[in-house]
């Protein structure tokens, strides 16, 4: 009987605990002091790469083309290379800045898996934001000086008024470099340099089939000129969405037996 009244009233007390618990072990409070250290520790990083892209390509790319006899394509548009790159490079930083030191905090590997996929998709989204807007703005310079904006690069949108085609193409394009880069840190934490490198290619899969997928910027000339071209997009868009969520998941399998190894000193 008395077992019996024990299983009744635990469910209940376990409740009331979790109930009274301090508000700072909470699963949502610690996530969002993850995902907030996350924004301060890389936001230098992030924030200082579209200062550059702005400038660079942006206000000194627009004064050297119109002191130089005018402007016959978008300079914006020299620049749409750089940011899957530089997305790369946060995936891979993300996973040696963060993953021994949140674990030492006591932060459980899921939980970062959990925070990490969430800063990726909202940076890739905030880029993409960035992309959208620059266009505009260089759409809006363009006009007032009687310019025509050509597009340098084949893309999925034909005219930098299709916001929407716009935002999906860098999004999905940023996204599954990201990915990418969260599993080549990964890897090579876990198994090393020279087994990091064989796993290159498993690591790669989210961006490759995001380019063959999407078949935008500068490889679309060339798979054009190989004869293969865009699947619809009701096929590419859902299935480059997939494969990114596929590869933030095998990362996640790959971190969650990984040991970690003791400081030094």
């Amino acid at each position: 009987m008395s077992a019996a009244v024990d299983n009744r009233t635990r469910p209940a007390e376990q409740a009331v605990a979790a109930a009274t618990l301090p508000r700072g072990v909470t699963t949502g409070h610690r996530l969002r002091r993850i995902l907030l250290a996350m924004w301060v520790g890389m936001r230098p990083m992030l924030v200082g790469y579209w200062i550059v892209m702005l400038v660079g390509f942006l206000i000194v790319g627009i004064g050297i083309k119109a002191a130089t006899g005018g402007i016959d394509h978008s300079t914006w548009d020299y620049g749409t290379q750089s940011p899957k790159y530089f997305s790369m490079a946060v995936g891979i930083i993300i996973t040696t800045a963060y993953l021994t030191l949140l674990v030492a905090q006591g932060i459980t590997r899921r939980m970062m898996s959990v925070a990490v996929s969430i800063y990726l998709t909202g940076a890739a989204a905030a880029t993409a934001v960035l992309w959208v807007l620059v266009y505009q703005v260089e759409h809006l310079i363009y006009d007032w000086q009687g310019w025509s904006q050509t597009l340098a690069n084949p893309h999925l949108f034909t005219r930098t008024s299709q916001v929407g085609l716009i935002f999906a193409e860098f999004f999905l394009l940023i996204l599954s470099h990201e990915v990418a880069g969260w599993l080549l840190g990964i890897t090579f934490v876990r198994f090393g340099f020279w087994r990091g490198v064989l796993l290159l290619p498993l690591s790669l899969i989210p961006a490759a089939a995001a380019e063959f997928l999407l078949v935008a910027q500068w490889l679309a000339d060339v798979l054009n000129g190989l004869g293969y071209h865009r699947p619809p997009l009701a096929v590419a868009v859902p299935s480059v969405l997939v494969v990114s969520a596929l590869g933030l998941y095998a990362g996640y399998l790959v971190l969650r037996p990984m040991a970690m190894k003791q400081a030094k000193g």
